[in-house]
């Protein structure tokens, strides 16, 4: 066998290897570049490099069509045809797949296809890492600690079928943690950012902002559970709607299991779900925020399907003007259910018509709110109503008559985003923002902070 080592020609050579009715081949390589710091001063740096090959086979036969999916890591050109063979072993030994439909064909070659694949290293933090290091000089004088972590990868796809399917996509993602705390630890503020190349990270706005907190945390406030008008920034309301796009599979709305579920059977498309002009959207060209623009499925579920891959995706809107718009589907659900093709989009926008910043909207706070910085541990309670549960972090401030006097506790929140919208007053800025729950598997987000009357902090908590 000749030797094969770029990445197209390890698809192209899987291909060749097939003996099954279809096949698809995914090569992922993947570069990440990080630093990390405590104290204010930089404690590990690193690169790596990877593979990953998915080789999807799939058989025909009298009652349907079936899938045998294998992935394996660091695959040199020996690996190819073990893997291809063990692949096409679990389709000959699995029953129909349910979500069975004909290989995707005739979507234009990407011209870029045969190219070598992208790569990150310690370059991408050139201008970022001096930076770094003045802010972390600036926090040494003001009598505060940095500790965080940048971290930058980019992944290059190349998806190869049998039905002739030659397509790729360059996928940077970063993300930027950066934490500040008093000398005694009593105080801490949390600040995160994404980015596709780490030129649009400012560590000294990002310092000033966390040396601003940590001032408003020198008063402590001690408040009860209960219901409180809360400005929920940016990075909160990502990780809520994000969870609700996870949430909104056409398929178990169908059938009754969501809270995108009409009562008596159907869905609840076309229902009101916010007063204001809220559109909830998911586009590949999304600038700033650019994604795959056509399916990658390594796995199917009712959210994926790996017959879709290739399938090209076009901009969404799940939510438009503050009606429900589209349910995710696949090929398969969408037959099911009757409803459009609308794949999962690796990005989510909030556009809610405002101009405030979120700064704005505390001055224009008449009585008295609560600031979050963000939430974690988010889990869910009840499918049936999208009930939320979580904390809230590294900081939450009592707002008073425009300002901001203090820290209060920490709490546990109970919560539904799709109820959250229902009663949101107010919508901010769109901006770029870095989920703090979901940052680890879904990074390009645009949100606008929102204004709930009556965020239900269910009890106090010991979080921090």
């Amino acid at each position: 066998m000749s030797r094969v080592s770029k990445p197209y020609e390890i698809v192209e050579r899987a291909l060749e290897l097939s003996t099954t009715d279809g096949l698809v081949v995914i090569a992922d390589e993947h570069s990440s570049a990080n630093l990390r710091w405590a104290g204010n001063a930089l404690t590990t740096n690193g690169v790596t490099r990877g593979r990953t090959l998915t080789v999807i086979a799939t058989v025909d036969g009298a009652k349907g069509t079936a899938s045998g999916v294998v992935s394996r890591s660091a695959v040199t050109a020996d690996d190819l045809e073990p893997l291809v063979r063990a692949a096409e072993a679990a389709a000959r030994g699995a029953g129909p797949a349910e979500d069975a439909q004909p290989l995707v064909s005739g979507v234009p070659a990407s011209p870029d296809f045969t190219d070598a694949p992208a790569e990150t290293g310690s370059e991408v933090f050139a201008d970022f890492a001096p930076a770094l290091g003045d802010a972390f000089a600036r926090a040494r004088s003001g009598g505060r600690e940095l500790y965080g972590f940048a971290n930058h990868e980019l992944t290059s796809t190349y998806l190869g079928t049998s039905t002739g399917l030659r397509l790729r996509h360059d996928q940077p993602t970063g993300t930027l943690e950066l934490n500040a705390k008093s000398p005694d630890r009593t105080r801490s503020a949390w600040a995160g950012r994404a980015t596709r190349d780490f030129k649009d990270v400012d560590p000294a706005a990002l310092d000033a902002e966390l040396a601003r907190r940590l001032g408003w945390a020198e008063r402590r406030v001690e408040l009860p559970a209960g219901r409180y008008e809360t400005l929920l920034p940016p990075t909160a309301v990502a990780d809520l709607l994000i969870y609700q796009l996870w949430s909104s599979t056409a398929r178990d709305a169908v059938e009754g299991r969501t809270v995108f579920s009409e009562p008596g059977g159907g869905t609840r498309l076309g229902e009101t779900l916010a007063p204001l002009p809220l559109t909830l959207r998911s586009d590949p060209h999304a600038p700033g925020l650019e994604s795959a623009p056509f399916v990658i499925a390594h796995a199917s579920d009712d959210s994926a399907s790996v017959f879709d891959n290739g399938l090209p995706l076009a901009p969404t809107d799940w939510v438009r003007d503050g009606k429900l718009e589209r349910l995710t589907t696949t090929r398969h659900t969408a037959a099911l259910t009757g409803l459009p093709v609308a794949p999962s989009i690796d990005n989510l926008v909030l556009d809610g018509g405002g101009e405030r910043s979120l700064e704005e909207m505390v001055a224009a706070t008449t009585g008295r709110a609560l600031l979050l910085t963000c939430l974690w541990y988010i889990r869910e309670v009840d499918p049936a109503t999208l009930l939320l549960t979580g904390l809230t972090r590294d900081g939450v401030y009592l707002v008073e008559g425009g300002e901001v006097v203090g820290e209060v506790n920490n709490f546990r929140f109970n919560e539904s985003p799709v109820d959250l919208l229902s009663r949101a007053s107010e919508a901010g800025r769109t901006e770029k923002t870095l989920p703090r729950e979901w940052g680890d598997w879904f990074t390009r987000a645009a949100m606008p902070a929102l204004r709930v009357p009556d965020f239900n902090m269910s009890s106090v908590s010991q979080g921090v």
